[in-house]
């Protein structure tokens, strides 16, 4: 009796350190798919003032670092340059397509050694398809061809949403225009 009370005790013991075993294994290195509950692709265009462009400038730099000007981007990577913008968003990449909204906010030139920007702005939709805003906040490393931003809330038909936005420079002129393509995945809809 004692005999066979040991083995079904050592075959439970077994059996549950497989099933851990298993399941341990099943968890590692597999990372958990998530899908979107939205999706929106749209473009901004961001034309900003350079001394000589009022008319059509829709961003303007409002801190630059001493050696710097409020009219012509900082050398050294544009480093301390903040610009705050209201640039029109479109459905394509075409400048003069009709805008289904605006992208207000600022990007800050925080690197000395590369170009990169940090971003906090919201896109304020305005369209049949879309009423309400989206908030977005993040590092803009951009030298890389896609990155990410945190999408951290909304309003309107944009309530409560948040995701990630895989942002990719799409054109640029110089240092007086460039359009960015947003791909936002909304992993959160109320």
């Amino acid at each position: 009796m004692g005999a066979k009370r040991v083995s079904i005790t050592l075959a439970l013991l077994f059996m549950f350190l497989a099933v851990a075993v298993s399941s341990s294994q099943n968890h590692k290195g597999i990372k958990k798919q998530y899908k979107p509950c939205k999706n929106l692709v749209l473009f901004f265009h961001d034309v900003i003032y350079n001394g000589q462009n009022a008319a059509n400038a829709t961003a303007a730099i409002v801190g630059a670092p001493e050696w710097g000007n409020h009219t012509i981007l900082a050398n050294q990577f544009h480093f301390g340059n903040v610009v705050v913008f209201d640039d029109p968003i479109t459905l394509d990449n075409n400048f003069h397509s009709p805008p289904i909204g605006r992208a207000q906010g600022q990007y800050i030139y925080d690197t000395k050694n590369t170009f990169t920007a940090w971003l906090a702005f919201s896109f304020v939709l305005n369209s049949t398809d879309y009423q309400g805003s989206i908030s977005f906040i993040g590092a803009d490393p951009i030298m890389i061809k896609t990155r990410d931003i945190s999408v951290v809330g909304g309003t309107g038909d944009f309530f409560m949403h948040r995701g990630v936005a895989t942002i990719m420079t799409d054109a640029f002129e110089g240092e007086v225009y460039f359009r960015l393509r947003v791909d936002i995945k909304f992993y959160e809809c109320w």
